[in-house]
């Protein structure tokens, strides 16, 4: 799985889709090409010092080696956001979280922009 690094690779996935749960945030971006997803990772100093961000961030990147190999769609960029609950949550919630949350805007992804116009 290709990490993101660059900033504006983030900024744009900011831009995108996302869904809130509990234990994080993620956001999904479509970049309109077949190569492998990407991923990225946001922890920010409102989390704590150094430490409670290093272990935030060390969660979500165990979720997403878990998970998203099975579940992340190629073409697509993938950003996931700690938040206050990330660092003491139960790491099954934290799995459960995840995969509603790619659930979600992979069904939202489908849906057709204006049901109303013919």
């Amino acid at each position: 799985m290709e990490r993101l690094k660059r900033r504006q690779d983030f900024v744009a996935a900011a831009r995108a889709d996302y869904a809130a749960m509990p234990g994080m945030v993620v956001q999904m971006r479509a970049r309109g090409d077949d190569s492998p997803a990407r991923v990225g990772f946001t922890a920010t100093k409102k989390l704590g010092n150094a430490v409670m961000r290093n272990r935030v961030k060390r969660r979500l990147r165990e979720i997403a080696r878990l998970g998203l190999p099975d579940l992340a769609r190629p073409g697509h960029d993938y950003v996931l956001i700690g938040r206050a609950p990330t660092a003491e949550r139960a790491f099954p919630e934290l799995e459960k979280d995840f995969t509603s949350a790619l659930k979600r805007l992979h069904r939202k992804a489908h849906l057709p922009a204006d049901k109303g116009t013919s």
